[in-house]
């Protein structure tokens, strides 16, 4: 690049120059600002950058001044993001199980560049969690895009589904066939990305895993199931379906010990209505999606908490019970 067009490119240089290599702790004298734009083929002088700095601060550039002894210091104070709200975003992606390791670094990478390089070393954090499993499926962010797409331009979708085998092979679904689904909202649900829209051939509501959604595009239709859509309420939907696995919306009663009150208001909600039966005890009414899950959460919370009704899901529980301990008697 000519030298001349280098010169015009100053305040850039400058505000890159700023921005990789200062922060609060980290600062440069003018001498070394002149000696970095030299690098990148720009001649300045004291005169000029004092003019330069100035306009930057006009332009809304956090550029600062410190004294120590005989020598000035220049710096840029603060940015878009602090170091903290960057970390907590790196903690989060790091974290997030639909999130793919070779995305997380991408993207870690690119939170990088909004500090200085000093600071960036602060955001190569390793997350330990118990458990975590990264997803796979490295489409999901386009997945994620097309399907506001299609919510956007109220369009139907069609796209292919597949499940793990004990091979580790994708496996599609229905032998390729392509589900025809009407897009109307994403949910989060245990660390992961759902579909939730109305299948107008079934003509009821379904969810489905979008990292596990292949070929998703639009087709050049209205999308279904706007009456039932209009009247749906996604919060609830979230708090009555456990792991996503569904099943017929049914309404139990739980008694459960008052200690027990923290654990079902974080599942269903502060709305949770709490109806005492005895100094220690309380029932309660919720909406849930009757599944083996659901079941399977009220067995893991122990003899804390019980179902009291109705009775058909009572003696599903019985039988539930009854089948675990067979197994687990047999020789």
């Amino acid at each position: 690049m000519a030298k001349g067009i280098q010169q015009k490119l100053k305040m850039l240089y400058l505000v890159k120059i700023f921005s990789e290599e200062t922060d609060e702790m980290h600062a440069l004298t003018m001498p070394e600002v002149i000696s970095k734009l030299n690098a990148c083929g720009v001649n300045a002088d004291r005169k000029t950058l004092y003019l330069d700095f100035e306009e930057l601060r006009t332009f809304g550039l956090d550029l600062l001044s410190e004294q120590r002894g005989r020598q000035t210091f220049y710096y840029l104070a603060s940015r878009e993001f602090e170091l903290p709200e960057l970390k907590l975003l790196v903690d989060s992606v790091q974290a997030a199980k639909f999130i793919t390791e070779r995305k997380s670094r991408d993207l870690i990478k690119k939170l990088e560049s909004l500090v200085s390089r000093h600071e960036a070393g602060h955001l190569q954090r390793q997350v330990l969690i118990s458990g975590r499993v990264k997803t796979m499926n490295e489409s999901i962010y386009y997945n994620v895009d097309k399907l506001h797409e299609a919510i956007n331009k109220d369009r139907q979708i069609r796209f292919q589904y597949f499940q793990w085998n004990v091979k580790k092979e994708m496996e599609l679904r229905k032998d390729g066939d392509f589900y025809h689904v009407s897009p109307w909202g994403l949910m989060w649900d245990d660390e992961y990305y759902y579909l939730v829209g109305y299948d107008g051939a079934d003509r009821k509501i379904k969810h489905f895993r979008v990292d596990k959604m292949l070929r998703i595009t639009l087709v050049d239709k209205e999308r279904d199931g706007k009456e039932e859509f209009g009247q749906f309420d996604m919060a609830r939907y979230g708090k009555g379906i456990f792991g996503m696995f569904g099943g017929e919306e049914t309404r139990v009663t739980l008694e459960a010990k008052n200690s027990m009150a923290g654990i079902l208001i974080d599942r269903f909600g502060k709305d949770l209505m709490i109806i005492p039966k005895d100094k220690m005890h309380f029932r309660t009414n919720v909406n849930v999606a009757l599944s083996r899950q659901f079941l399977g959460w009220i067995f893991a919370l122990g003899e804390d908490i019980k179902i009291v009704g109705p009775d058909s899901v009572v003696e599903q529980m019985r039988e539930e019970a009854a089948g675990l301990l067979a197994r687990y008697s047999e020789n």
